[in-house]
């Protein structure tokens, strides 16, 4: 509970109740919220010292699907606010505790959770060491394209993944233009649905978000600054995001092209790496760059339009992309567990291949060696966290019973 309070002090307080109520809703939507309590638990155990970009919040519900710049869908991590150097271990680890948990809440029990985490981390190992014998351009270039994920599934999951990369498609900015704004006056308007989405029309406010535009054009390169030109900026709002992310700052930016073509973009509040909190370090230098660095060095392909600023007023560093660019995510509660299984096992690729393009893929590779070995102690440790994350899950129901923490009315 201290973790989670502390961690809330500089968020919007207003918010913070919501969080607690995300949290609250279960034992996995408490393990999505609290990376910051895990990383303080993995900061107390013995290390490999393999270090990778670690994406730092690699739970199974930051896996999904988005287009790359040519417009093709591919499969990879999705979520990077806590991406930092570490051993590569603390993202398995969380990784393997998110399939446990999650796992339990779909009705599994405890040697079924172990086959899923044993049969992840099998493929974790294969594609490491797969990924290990390729030249680094050869793996730079790697990645996981949607065709070739769909003929890794089954009927049922590849029906469903088909149905989100349809869904995926479709989710750009001119959807997002009829699904989020209102013509008022001849002019785009952000549509209010607080507490979700907060319209503002503080002229200062205005101000500081154009500022940091500015700063953020000066962060991309050339062809993409001569793209960002052509846009003017035209409304925003606050809006709430995640689990983990509820009551940090967050903006949706609405800019229209010389023709009235719109861009959405999503400014963030980039705060420390948990990592970095639980073990000590100093913050980086720029918290969005940060992010946006880490991003670029996961995956395979991101979005052109990444980059980041600094609200010069209240000091907090932002990172920043475009809102909807065909992006999805497989909903994990409706899957059958064969699709489950699928599932768990295509995200340990997608680990595996981000892990190897910033680690040392042979090394790796070798301490994984070639038996389950590995796997069984990384089940073992996962059901074990799962029980844990239960009892804290627990504590933070209470505490809102209690009226120890805030709660929604």
């Amino acid at each position: 509970m201290d973790v989670l309070v502390e961690s809330n002090r500089t968020r919007i307080q207003e918010l913070v109740p919501l969080r607690y109520s995300r949290m609250a809703a279960s034992p996995f939507a408490f393990l999505r919220g609290s990376a910051q309590v895990m990383a303080h638990d993995l900061a107390t155990t013995p290390t490999t010292g393999l270090e990778v970009m670690l994406c730092g919040d690699a739970h199974i519900a930051n896996f999904g699907l988005f287009a790359s710049p040519e417009r093709r869908l591919v499969f990879d991590l999705n979520d990077f606010d806590e991406a930092c150097h570490g051993s590569f271990e603390w993202d398995v680890k969380r990784f393997a505790a998110s399939i446990t948990v999650a796992g339990r809440e779909r009705g599994l029990g405890a040697a079924e959770t172990t086959s899923l985490v044993i049969a992840a981390m099998r493929d974790y190992r294969d594609w490491m060491d797969r990924y290990a014998l390729m030249s680094r351009l050869d793996l730079y270039y790697a990645r996981i394209d949607v065709d070739v994920l769909m003929g890794y599934l089954g009927d049922d999951l590849r029906r469903r993944a088909q149905a989100m990369a349809d869904k995926a498609t479709g989710k750009n900015h001119l959807k997002a233009l009829s699904k989020l704004t209102t013509v008022v006056d001849g002019r785009w308007q952000i549509v209010d649905d607080a507490p979700l989405v907060v319209r503002n029309d503080s002229p200062e406010i205005r101000r500081r978000l154009a500022a940091i535009l500015e700063q953020y054009h000066a962060t991309l390169a050339s062809d993409r600054q001569a793209l960002f030109d052509q846009y003017r900026f035209v409304d925003f709002a606050r809006k709430v995001v995640g689990v983990g992310s509820v009551g940090t700052r967050c903006w949706m930016v609405l800019l229209q092209g010389p023709n009235g073509g719109p861009l959405f973009l999503q400014f963030k509040e980039a705060r420390q790496a948990s990592p970095h909190v639980a073990l000590g370090r100093k913050p980086a230098t720029h918290e969005g760059r940060r992010v946006v660095e880490g991003q670029r060095a996961l995956q395979a392909v991101s979005d052109v339009l990444l980059g980041w600023g600094t609200d010069e007023t209240s000091g907090v560093n932002y990172f920043v992309r475009q809102l909807w660019d065909a992006k999805g995510s497989l909903d994990i509660s409706v899957m059958r567990n064969s699709g489950f299984s699928e599932y768990v096992r295509a995200c340990g690729w997608a680990l595996a291949r981000a892990h190897a393009n910033t680690g040392d893929a042979p090394t790796i590779s070798g301490y994984l060696g070639t038996s389950d070995l590995f796997g069984e102690s990384i089940a073992a440790f996962a059901e074990g966290y799962a029980d844990q994350t239960t009892r804290d899950h627990a504590t933070l129901v209470k505490a809102l019973a209690d009226g120890r923490l805030p709660k929604l009315p």
